[in-house]
Parts: structure tokens; C-alpha cells; sequence
């Protein structure tokens, strides 16, 4: 059974939160704050961490950067904070994803499954296809409709982080360390330019991407 560790200091999410996922048949664990999520995660050992940003004794981002000193169990942010900022640090603290309170269950439900499923596939899957795309990894490699497309190397460094995380919204910087390097962290005019690029040689219609999404003031996701 999925064990789930939820950690909110309001009683009534909570509540609502573990009737939903145990009547999924998930097994359910809660902290109201940051001490507690700690000392549960290390105890329980959860499969997923549903994280609300503000707590009452420690920030969320610490919470993150507390669990990431050890575990690479996916982290999903419940955030009711209007900035897109703090959103960002907790996505660059080792976040996975993030939904902004007040919340659909059914989206917080189908984020969840998502993130499961990443984490019990392979990381290092050699094709990954979507639409007419076909993405060989391990020949670096990509086709559309058969017709094999040539991208620079930066348009696949850029193509393989992301299509290696389908689903997860990666931060403009997570972006730039992994493709670019250091001393990239706030070049973001190259991410869009060689984002665009590839949206115009891999996306049906490049003026409304249905596969490499934007999330304003955030990043971007791979939507296969």
C-alpha cells in the first residue's frame, strides 16, 4: 500500500485529505508542522509528501531542503501563497510539483498518481514518444513522423532533461544549472530562445505547444 505523509496546520485539510486518499486506498500519515513532518518521514518512511509551504514553525523550503538531505521521495507543495517566488524556491529546493490552495481533489489526486508513476518507472527509459515524436536517448536521436530532425546539442540537452521528467514542472533555474552550468542560473533569454526552437521543431503548432508547456513565472513541463 502507497503510504502518504501529509503535513498542513490546518485541521480541516487535513481531515479532508486523509478521507480522500484512504478512500483510494492509500495509507495515510500527517504532521501539522515542520518538526513533525521530519521526525514522521524519518519514522513512516512515506512513498509521497504532500507539503504545505506555511507552516507554523518552520518554512516548507527548510522542510524540503530537510528531506532532501536524505530521501528522493517526490515532494507535491500545497501553496497558498499568491507568489510565484516562493513557488519557484520550494521547485529549487527539490520540490516535484505544486498546487495552489484552495485546491480540486481530483487534481491534487491525478498529481499524485503522476508523480507515482515517475518514480516506479525506469529513469533512464531509452524512447520516449509523444504525438509523431520519437525520442531514442540512448542513440540521441529524434524523429518526427519517421523524418529524422537534427537539433543542436543545447536543443537536446534541453530535450532530455526534460522529456526524463514527464510531467514534472522543472524551474527556469533547475533548467539552466542541469543544460547550461553554473553561472547560468539567470540567463533565462537563452532558455527561451532555444525552447522556442525546439517547440518549432517538435510541436504541431508552435504557437500553442501541446507538449513542452509553459508555467508562467515558474518553468516549464513535459506534457507527453
Amino acid at each position: 500500500m502507497t503510504r502518504v505523509l501529509v503535513v498542513d496546520d490546518e485541521p480541516q485539510i487535513l481531515r479532508a485529505l486523509r478521507i480522500n486518499l484512504a478512500a483510494r486506498g492509500y495509507e495515510v500519515v500527517t504532521a501539522a508542522d515542520g518538526a513533525g513532518a521530519l521526525r514522521v518521514a524519518a519514522e513512516q518512511r512515506p512513498d509521497l509528501v504532500v507539503l504545505d509551504l506555511g507552516l507554523p514553525d518552520i518554512d516548507g523550503v527548510e522542510v524540503i531542503l530537510g528531506l532532501r538531505g536524505w530521501t528522493s521521495v517526490p515532494i507535491l507543495v500545497l501553496s497558498g501563497r499568491s507568489d510565484s517566488g516562493d513557488k519557484v524556491d520550494a521547485l529549487d529546493a527539490g520540490a516535484d510539483d505544486y498546487v495552489t490552495k484552495p485546491f480540486g481533489m481530483d487534481e491534487l489526486l491525478a498529481r499524485l498518481r503522476a508523480m507515482l508513476r515517475r518514480g516506479s518507472g525506469t529513469e533512464d527509459e531509452p524512447l520516449v514518444s509523444f504525438g509523431e515524436v520519437v525520442v531514442d536517448l540512448a542513440a540521441t536521436r529524434v524523429t518526427v513522423g519517421g523524418d529524422e530532425v537534427r537539433l543542436t546539442p543545447t536543443e537536446w540537452q534541453l530535450l532530455a532533461v526534460l522529456v526524463r521528467n514527464p510531467g514534472k514542472l522543472m524551474s527556469q533555474r533547475q533548467l539552466l544549472l542541469e543544460v547550461w552550468g553554473p553561472g547560468y542560473e539567470t540567463a533565462q533569454g537563452n532558455l527561451r530562445l532555444y525552447m522556442a526552437q525546439l517547440r518549432s521543431k517538435l510541436e504541431p503548432d508552435p504557437a500553442r505547444p501541446a507538449y513542452f508547456r509553459t508555467e508562467p513565472g515558474m518553468g516549464y513541463r513535459f506534457d507527453p
